[in-house]
């Protein structure tokens, strides 16, 4: 990974900036390494509340690229945005289980931690949503914007990005795909499951459905991971989950986030499920892209096998999600049902941009 040193020259600021950042040189990779040192720290709140200044260092960087990734101000804003959304990923991938060391968790219920998640999703979440117009949301009609989305999105025109991914990528392209995307594809559908207790009804059922799809219905043999995981060693590639978090780009973080985000917040319920029709309708258009390109590499069949099987599963999982969870909710809560379309307009937005990301950094690295 290239180093994110970010150096600020003084003339760029204006007179009225805080003095101790302009004299500041940050090492994002090196406040990234002292945070990882907090994270697995025995008994962090304790030690901070005795030695504050442990911290101070990762604190001013967060703090650095805060204004720099969102407050729109001068310098390197993505590295500022991967810093950050990297920081974010550490704390929220402790919500999940990853058979590893058990000490790895020994903070997951740090005051400190849910301070700097905070401090940073409450700044991002912000910036995100001035992207959308939330108030012509509201005054949709719902249940017809969510089924002509649905519609639309089934089977949209080739944009360029997925002209280049058909038509043009490398094999070596394809490896780098595969290494991005196995960021959450070795892990799929795992935050789905942090919203599935509750009580019981037509669109719970539904969601553990699909869940179980994604799972394999318990077969190991038949999770969907495992054909991803596959996919990467018929290439000898990495098989282990993260193996290859060095390269994601932030926007594919940011997206992952969002959904931690999203999945840990009940009160974001209807915006998530928004989301996951989306993420359900869209799969097969972008996954037939990749098979498309693998074929056109005449790659093996267990080199595409992931994206065969999710193209026939994910046709019938958007239909669930649209038909039995998301017109469902709107009946449910017909005063806040406009949050179902935030979700999947939001999810589309970010998709979009982190698709985007993934084809410039295979333009640029191969």
């Amino acid at each position: 990974m290239q180093s994110n040193v970010v150096s600020l020259p003084l003339t760029e600021f204006k007179l009225n900036k805080m003095t101790e950042r302009q004299a500041q040189v940050f090492n994002y990779d090196e406040a990234e390494q002292q945070f990882i040192t907090l994270l697995y720290l025995e008994d962090l709140d304790k030690k901070l509340a005795a030695q504050p200044e442990i911290s101070v260092n990762f604190e001013r960087a967060i703090a650095h690229a805060i204004e720099i990734a969102y407050k729109g101000e001068w310098g390197d804003s993505d590295a500022a945005h991967l810093f950050l959304q990297r920081v974010l990923y550490r704390i929220n991938r402790i919500n999940l289980f990853w058979y590893d060391d058990l000490r790895h968790y020994t903070n997951e219920r740090s005051y400190y931690l849910q301070k700097i998640r905070n401090q940073i999703e409450e700044v991002w979440q912000e910036w995100e949503i001035s992207q959308i117009d939330v108030e012509a949301l509201q005054k949709l009609d719902t249940t017809q914007a969510l089924i002509e989305r649905g519609e639309r999105d089934l089977d949209p025109p080739l944009s360029e990005d997925a002209r280049y991914i058909r038509e043009e990528m490398t094999e070596a392209g394809y490896r780098h795909l595969l290494a991005i995307a196995s960021f959450d594809g070795l892990v799929e559908a795992s935050r789905l499951s942090r919203i599935l207790g509750g009580a019981a009804n037509e669109v719970q059922c539904t969601l553990v459905r699909v869940l179980l799809e994604e799972y394999g219905n318990g077969r190991l043999s038949r999770k969907h991971s495992t054909f991803f995981a596959q996919m990467l060693a018929e290439f000898g590639m990495n098989t282990e989950p993260e193996g290859y978090f060095d390269i994601v780009p932030w926007e594919v973080l940011a997206s992952i986030n969002h959904n931690f985000l999203l999945t840990e917040c009940k009160r974001y319920f209807l915006r998530y499920n928004g989301g996951l029709t989306y993420f359900e309708i869209v799969g097969p258009s972008i996954y037939k892209n990749y098979l498309t390109a693998a074929q056109r590499l005449k790659l093996s069949d267990a080199a595409m096998g992931y994206w065969e099987l999710h193209i026939r599963e994910d046709e019938r999982h958007g239909r669930w999600m649209l038909d039995d969870v998301a017109l469902p909710l709107v009946d449910m809560y017909p005063d806040e049902a406009w949050q179902i379309v935030l979700g999947y307009d939001q999810e589309k937005f970010m998709a979009d941009r982190a698709g985007a990301s993934v084809v410039r950094s295979i333009r640029s690295n191969c």
